[in-house]
């Protein structure tokens, strides 16, 4: 199909993209890499009036060492969060989660920030900024905001961020030394979006985890922290059966959906056991 008439505006700073959707009104809508927001459009499930394309706003673009963490531009790409060295070594776990985003074209144009605020439960790259407390800076008529990960995503396809605002980065904490880390995704064929999907971030020292941190990818209407997982984990050993004893609560308090691609039961299963898989690799066994 082909999409309505909208007007296209490419602002080259954040102030003129905050400008832009301050003078449109509710009816504009945020353009970065479009590999989700024009397929919306082709089959007309939204008809915004302006399109403001940020792919030109420098800001956006660049990723900043900032010691404890970086600061990733919104609209820098999937494919650049893979290869850029600094995300690499900094924040490891986050490159080997965009590795699993769809397909190399996508990866080329989808870009990070555009991949959290659209919110899609099935996203595998919000479940990394959930398990890694991850911060959204978001700029408005008003000034600038930073929300945590916990307060970002709010429900199906809802972030924080408002009409007349913008996604300017995301701040992620590096994982320092003794943090192993694993992401599990199952899906039916390649390329495919997450049926489900575990991030695992884990510290252990002498045998032990000190720390843990668990989310869940498609296992309810955002990215989840499988807390009670985290629970009883942290100060526990690092063995297999302490692992296994621990992801069996891994789907407590998740409420999976039933579609054409699995039932909500076995979507609490997937969970179970992608989540031991993923704590095992993380620790090391």
């Amino acid at each position: 199909m082909i999409p309505g008439a909208f007007d296209y505006v490419k602002p080259e700073t954040v102030e003129e993209a905050v400008a832009a959707l301050a003078e449109a009104g509710d009816d504009a809508k945020v353009l970065g890499g479009g590999q989700s927001l024009l397929p919306v459009l082709r089959l007309r499930l939204n008809h915004p009036t302006v399109l403001v394309d940020v792919s030109r706003v420098d800001e956006m673009r660049q990723v900043t060492d900032e010691g404890s963490s970086l600061l990733i531009g919104a609209a820098v790409t999937t494919y650049e969060v893979m290869h850029h060295e600094g995300i690499r070594a900094g924040v490891p776990l986050l490159s080997m989660a965009a590795g699993e985003v769809a397909d190399p074209a996508i990866r080329h144009r989808g870009t990070f920030g555009g991949s959290c605020a659209h919110a899609d439960p099935a996203g595998d790259l919000p479940t990394i900024a959930r398990v890694l407390d991850a911060e959204f800076v978001i700029a408005g008529a008003s000034g600038r905001r930073t929300v945590s990960a916990a307060d970002f995503f709010l429900d199906f396809f809802t972030t924080a961020v408002g009409l007349d605002e913008v996604l300017v980065a995301v701040r992620v904490p590096k994982l320092g030394a003794g943090w192993g880390f694993d992401y599990q995704k199952f899906h039916r064929t390649a390329q495919a979006w997450a049926i489900v999907g575990v991030a695992a971030a884990v510290k252990v020292d002498g045998g032990t985890i000190t720390e843990a941190r668990v989310a869940l990818t498609n296992m309810g209407a955002g990215p989840i922290r499988a807390a009670s997982v985290e629970a009883a984990l942290t100060g526990g050993a690092a063995t297999a059966d302490a692992i296994a004893a621990a992801a069996a609560s891994a789907a407590d308090g998740t409420s999976p959906t039933t579609d054409t691609h699995a039932d909500a039961e076995f979507r609490k299963h997937l969970a179970r056991v992608l989540t031991k898989r993923a704590v095992s690799t993380a620790a090391g066994l």
